[in-house]
């Protein structure tokens, strides 16, 4: 069984440099070595940051947000011909085994319809948040399984994948790029697998911490559905968000912000149009999430 090349992209924007050490060093202790490292600088030159000698530093001038960042990357991976996966990870993220690159090479080797897979992400402690698991019955972080969704923080894409489905949407700048990628990779035929043996730790964190996160959640939901989903689900899907958001919403501040968005997914252009084909749909509603929550 031929085992796929491994490479890994971490964006970040200087502001985690204890974090982010801990990081590369958790890279480095695997005991199956990337073929190549790339290390993105969002507005950030990365003078200070130490690499070990297989990892290459991409400083940018602008801030592209983490999805523009990722591509530029993925970009760097490609263009060198030496990877045939590649693993990205949050700069506040820590690799606990050193075993998860090798665990990766082999569920890319026994399944070549494999597209995505997910991390189980935990905190200091060990638990994984509801909102952490890929799934809408999330009381078990270590059910195992095919699902339709996987977290940004950590994660591991098939190349062959990518050179299908195309990039992140880096237009989206922050928020719901998960989903965009995912559901252009089932609709192209491809499984995600979320496998809760491979652990990312990563720090008890709020999404509502950034600025943007109500307007650009709200604007990239409408995005996300008008660039996705058959044209007689998109009211289904977004009347259905509106009123989990109305009920959710604990701050008047929030919700003004995010009906901003919500104005603005709508008026703004969001193209390209590609629609999932309804065998897609029915498959997500199989596999326990149907693209209408």
């Amino acid at each position: 069984m031929s085992l796929p090349r491994l490479g890994v992209v971490i964006v970040t924007m200087g502001n985690r440099p204890r974090e982010l050490e801990a990081l590369l060093a958790s890279v480095e202790k695997q005991d199956v070595p990337a073929a190549r490292v790339v290390l993105i600088g969002n507005a950030t030159p990365l003078d200070g940051v130490d690499v070990a000698e297989n990892v290459t530093k991409v400083p940018l001038g602008e801030n592209l947000g983490c999805p523009g960042g990722r591509n530029v990357g993925l970009e760097v991976l490609r263009e060198s011909g030496e990877v045939d996966a590649v693993i990205e990870l949050d700069d506040d993220g820590l690799l606990v085994a050193d075993d998860v690159f090798r665990t990766v090479q082999l569920l890319f080797a026994a399944d070549p319809r494999l597209g995505i897979i997910g991390f189980r992400v935990a905190d200091e402690h060990g638990h994984t948040e509801r909102r952490w698991v890929p799934r809408l019955r999330a009381d078990d972080p270590m059910r195992r399984g095919l699902v339709t969704a996987f977290l940004g923080g950590g994660h591991a894409f098939s190349m062959p994948m990518l050179e299908e489905t195309g990039l992140w949407p880096s237009e989206f700048f922050f928020g719901h790029e998960e989903s965009d990628l995912a559901w252009r990779a089932l609709d192209a035929g491809w499984k995600i697998l979320y496998e809760p043996e491979l652990v990312l730790q990563h720090p008890k964190t709020s999404p509502a911490r950034h600025a943007v996160h109500y307007r650009f959640t709200a604007r990239n939901r409408v995005w996300l559905v008008r660039r996705r989903l058959p044209a007689p689900l998109i009211p289904v899907h977004l009347g259905v968000w509106i009123l989990l958001t109305l009920v959710r919403s604990r701050s008047l501040a929030g919700l003004g912000a995010w009906w901003g968005g919500f104005v603005e997914g709508v008026r703004t252009p969001c193209a390209p149009r590609r629609p999932m084909r309804w065998r897609t749909v029915w498959r997500m509603t199989r596999l326990g999430r149907p693209p209408i929550v």
